[in-house]
């Protein structure tokens, strides 16, 4: 971030953004997510609830609870499903 409060957003992520479009910045926690206005209304409550999952899976990797898989495991187990 500049000294202005100016953040570059990479070119790959903004193939979707046009000059002139309004977006606008949610912060949830840690997390910053940032839509365009016009995306805003419809898909608030699923952005807001893969935020809020997507934080407390973080806080599940901080506490140790997670299992680690080597590939072949991990198919595996994907399988189950």
């Amino acid at each position: 971030m500049s000294s202005k409060g100016q953040v570059v957003i990479p070119q790959n992520m903004r193939k979707d953004i046009e000059e002139g479009d309004k977006l606008v910045i949610i912060q949830n926690d840690k997390q910053i997510i940032l839509k365009k206005m016009e995306d805003f209304d419809e898909n608030l409550k699923e952005d807001l609830e893969f935020a809020r999952r997507t934080e407390e899976a973080w806080k599940e990797i901080d506490r140790g609870n997670f299992t680690s898989y080597s590939k072949e495991e991990f198919l595996k187990e994907l399988k189950k499903w």
